[in-house]
């Protein structure tokens, strides 16, 4: 493994992480989802990433991609409401999109891209409507900006963290158009959206697992 790829011990790493910040961080995306939604994303995150967690434990994949296929596979049939398909099949389409031992950084672009697409095919939410695509989306734009101008794997992910972060906190002033806060109509707006929360955590996982390897 060099420092511009992503291997199956690297990935598996990298979802141990995100399940260590959900766990971390699961009474905050609570009390978010309290304000605008049901009350229940930080109790489902933590549910879906503990049996993700538990079911890599003996897991011996072959490609990156398999291990967030699994990873994937497994938040859908253990996460409720909503995030399960939507960050399952997130998870599902990039591991579809990797088959091979390692990936290098414009590789794992293309298999961002293709878990937002998947995001966006079962949400039908676009960037604007308080939803975890506007952490998704700039997080995948600075990425792919890093990646295309020949950064290395660790640079394009500190980049599409610091993205994620900002888009999660443009969500504040937003008015929801999408999912269940949208029928608060103008009293969703000053609620930080825990969709898009959730999401920059896996991004910043990313970041610190390739910084730290």
């Amino acid at each position: 493994m060099n420092g511009d790829s992503v291997d199956t011990d690297l990935a598996r790493t990298w979802v141990q992480a995100i399940a260590a910040a959900v766990d971390k961080h699961k009474d905050h995306l609570t009390q978010l989802d309290s304000a605008i939604g049901d009350a229940d994303h930080g109790v489902n995150m933590k549910r879906g990433f503990s049996a993700v967690t538990m079911a890599l434990a003996d897991y011996k994949p072959d490609t990156v991609g398999a291990v967030l296929v699994k990873t994937g596979t497994t938040l859908i049939s253990s996460v409720g409401g909503a995030s399960g398909p939507l960050y399952g099949g997130a998870f599902r389409a990039m591991g579809k999109a990797l088959d091979a031992p390692t990936a290098d950084t414009q590789q794992f672009a293309t298999a961002l891209a293709a878990g937002l697409e998947s995001v966006q095919k079962l949400g039908a939410a676009a960037p604007g409507d308080k939803t975890m695509i506007d952490a998704y989306a700039p997080a995948l734009a600075a990425f792919q900006q890093y990646s295309g101008a020949g950064a290395d794997f660790a640079a394009a992910a500190l980049a599409a963290a610091d993205a994620a972060t900002e888009g999660m906190r443009a969500t504040t002033p937003m008015q929801a158009r999408k999912g269940r806060a949208s029928y608060l109509g103008a009293r969703s707006i000053g609620h930080q959206d825990p969709g898009a929360t959730s999401t920059a955590l896996i991004f910043r996982a990313l970041a610190e697992v390739v910084a730290s390897r």
